[in-house]
């Protein structure tokens, strides 16, 4: 008897050498002043004390909740082999009915079709596909986009350097994202929901560019009623994009937008403002409305820009039905990512691209940021990429083919350079320039290195938590562990006298244990988590309860103090471990099917439930050993 106790004694007190240890950092950063965390963050030690202190959830240390879904629509239409007015228009029908019903998407999509009386094999699968074959490869598509995005966000916030995010996904198409200790949400929203589609884009020539800007001035000066002379056949030279908006001395006034439309409109310009005014010349605008609104900028080493507070109109005219038909099939216009300046007016750069990709993101396998070197990058961030073998080759032959013309990098529809090919590159190796910040070089190269979302996703729920807020989260949980601790500990000893000392003692060691396994192991505390370590103190109560109540039975028998001990823990340990077994056994399913708050509790109640058994049967049975074999005790204070 004598060598095991001292087997468990040693034991024990490696378990308290250990707890302590593993709660020191928790300790230490607890207590830390501001100076003291500046200096520790300055020498590079912050981050390696908090990584092995307590983590807190969200709830405790702020930061953010969000919940995304995935825009199924979207990539059903990008899945489609033929994109046409009737499958627009039914995808259009099925996302309103989506937007107010419960029923799953592709329920929709396939009794809309029906409606139409349209196979779904007229966009999707192979011709002579049933339609429920064809529901099948799309149900497998959206499972498969939903989880890969899953895996790409995981990937985007581990890189971000989020400490224990939370990235689950919720039903069919949502997912759950927990991000404690944000302190910049903006950043994390920009990066989380960056769709980051990458192509490669052809300029298309000055010939095509000048003669859609011209036939679009044409067609919205008579649709204002300007007269335009018949115009006889072209025997002159080819007239140059920047001769079509190179304008005399400018004269730039402000006018009102109803000038231009004919109507009363309000448009938002870049700095969000609403506004109805617009920038022009009106000698110029009188006859060439659309011209009037853009301009040369070659002194600035751009070709056609578009001062900001034109933009907006702009793109309602190219929106329009009558001016989409003079753009050419093949073709469509596209921003520059980045506005600049020539004195005080602000510009972005217009350019017509080609509507085929020569080349995507998929291709990419590495981005870097880097500081560029050359002059016209010269200490600016840019992104360094290389393509996998089949990129490289596709790489190759593009620029090889198209020596002396431009070639667009398009990110997200937005073209952030569009460099001169003045050689063939064969490595896959190639660079984005023209990015404005380095925050902004760093989330794109995460992006593009993990990978672009399957289909775009839109957040439907966001909560942020302060961190005010989760320091009075901590301050109420800890004082409710407190108070409950006073009341359990005062009760014990009121009510068992020395075996309560025996059962407080046990009950603070089991508190001691349960914080260290949260530390050592990396378990997050959350809120719930806190309601769970208070639960757990009354558990542990409840099994000593349980094993001094037959200690007294036994007493009333009769029998001695000694006998009466071994059989109280005997008789009661059955008891004792079948509540906790099931108890352990409901945590587990919380863990299991529920979500994260749930998660926080069900860790520390199943935690607190196995060191709760092990104070309560072994830790105080040793004590109560230790003392009845130093003398034969007649009366036990219980």
């Amino acid at each position: 008897m004598r060598g095991k106790n001292l087997f468990k004694t040693i034991f024990i007190i490696a378990l308290v050498v250990w707890a302590l240890y593993a709660l020191w950092p928790t300790y230490k950063l607890q207590t830390l002043t501001t100076d003291e965390s500046e200096q520790l963050d300055e020498e590079g030690r912050l981050v390696s004390l908090r990584n092995k202190a307590i983590r807190m959830g969200l709830d405790l240390q702020g930061g953010m909740y969000l919940t995304y879904e995935v825009d199924l629509p979207q990539l059903v239409e990008q899945l489609a082999r033929n994109k046409d007015d009737q499958l627009i228009s039914i995808l259009q029908k099925t996302r309103e009915e989506l937007n107010v019903s419960t029923e799953n998407f592709l329920d929709i999509l396939e009794r809309c079709f029906e409606e139409e009386e349209i196979p779904l094999n007229r966009y999707w699968g192979e011709r002579g596909d049933s339609d429920s074959k064809v529901l099948d490869e799309l149900r497998n598509e959206a499972i498969e986009a939903v989880d890969r995005s899953l895996q790409k966000l995981r990937n985007r916030i581990d890189q971000f350097g989020v400490s224990e995010p939370s990235i689950q996904k919720v039903r069919d198409r949502r997912i759950l994202i927990e991000l404690p200790g944000v302190s910049n949400p903006d950043d994390a929203k920009a990066l989380i929901g960056r769709t980051a589609l990458l192509e490669f884009k052809l300029l298309k020539d000055n010939e095509v560019f000048t003669k859609v800007i011209d036939d679009i001035d044409k067609a919205l000066a008579r649709s204002r009623g300007v007269v335009i002379e018949a115009e006889l056949p072209d025997t002159t030279e080819v007239v140059t994009v920047e001769e079509v908006v190179e304008q005399k001395e400018s004269n730039d006034e402000v006018i009102s937008v109803n000038e231009l439309f004919g109507e009363e409109e309000i448009l938002t310009t870049e700095s969000e403002e609403a506004d109805t005014a617009l920038l022009v010349d009106r000698e110029i605008f009188e006859e060439n409305p659309f011209i009037a609104l853009l301009r040369d900028t070659r002194q600035a080493g751009k070709l056609v820009s578009v001062p900001i507070e034109n933009i907006k109109a702009v793109d309602k005219i190219l929106e329009r039905e009558d001016i989409q038909s003079l753009i050419p099939p093949d073709a469509q216009f596209l921003w520059s990512s980045e506005t600049f300046r020539i004195g005080d007016q602000e510009y972005r750069e217009l350019f017509i691209v080609n509507n085929e990709a020569e080349l995507t993101g998929r291709y990419i396998t590495d981005a870097r940021v880097t500081i560029g070197s050359d002059v016209q990058s010269a200490g600016m961030p840019e992104v360094n990429f290389a393509l996998n073998r089949s990129g490289a080759t596709i790489f190759s032959r593009v620029t090889g083919a198209n020596l002396n013309k431009r070639l667009a990098i398009v990110l997200d529809n937005r073209v952030v350079s569009a460099p001169n090919i003045q050689t063939k590159i064969p490595d896959g190796r190639g660079r984005i320039t023209g990015i404005g910040e380095m925050d902004e070089a760093q989330m794109l190269a995460i992006v593009l290195r993990v990978g672009a979302l399957d289909a775009p996703i839109q957040i439907v729920e966001e909560r942020t938590v302060g961190p005010s807020l989760g320091r009075d989260s901590i301050t109420r949980g800890q004082y409710s562990i407190i108070i409950g601790m006073i009341i359990v500990i005062l009760f014990m000893m009121v009510y068992y006298r020395m075996a309560g000392v025996i059962a407080n003692f046990a009950l603070i060691f089991n508190l001691v244990l349960l914080m260290a396994v949260l530390a050592q192991f990396g378990f997050v505390l959350t809120l719930p988590g806190v309601a769970g370590i208070v639960l757990t103190i009354g558990m542990a109560v409840d099994a000593n309860v349980l094993v001094f109540e037959r200690i007294r039975e036994e007493l009333r028998t009769g029998k001695t103090v000694r006998a009466s001990i071994d059989a109280g823990y005997s008789r009661a340990f059955k008891a004792i471990f079948d509540a906790n077994v099931t108890t352990l056994l409901t945590a587990l399913v919380l863990y299991q099917f529920g979500t994260g708050p749930v998660k926080g509790f069900a860790v520390t109640l199943s935690i607190g439930v196995i060191i709760s058994m092990f104070t309560a049967l072994v830790v105080t049975r040793v004590i109560f050993d230790y003392i009845t074999s130093r003398r034969v005790l007649t009366k036990l204070s219980i």
